[in-house]
């Protein structure tokens, strides 16, 4: 969905709420709402799950520099 396609969605809200339609417009407005926050929760989703791995990684790493443990993964 590019800015174009969010443009004229945008416009066709304003214009609907303009003429009356403002039921329309607000499930309009709920869907929008819906698919920003499925997008916003898949977004922290992917990154706590990226952000966890290199946090163990270094926790793995961080554990191995006191031992005489091979350490050729940590860099």
């Amino acid at each position: 969905m590019g800015m174009d396609s969010l443009k004229n969605m945008w416009k066709r809200i304003r214009d609907r709420h303009e003429d009356g339609e403002l039921g329309a417009s607000l499930v309009e407005y709920a869907l929008l709402i819906a698919l920003i926050a499925v997008v916003c929760i898949g977004a922290i989703t992917f990154i706590g799950r990226s952000s966890s791995s290199q946090y163990s990684h270094f926790g793995n790493c961080w554990a191995k520099a006191g031992t005489n443990a091979d350490m050729s993964d940590c860099h």
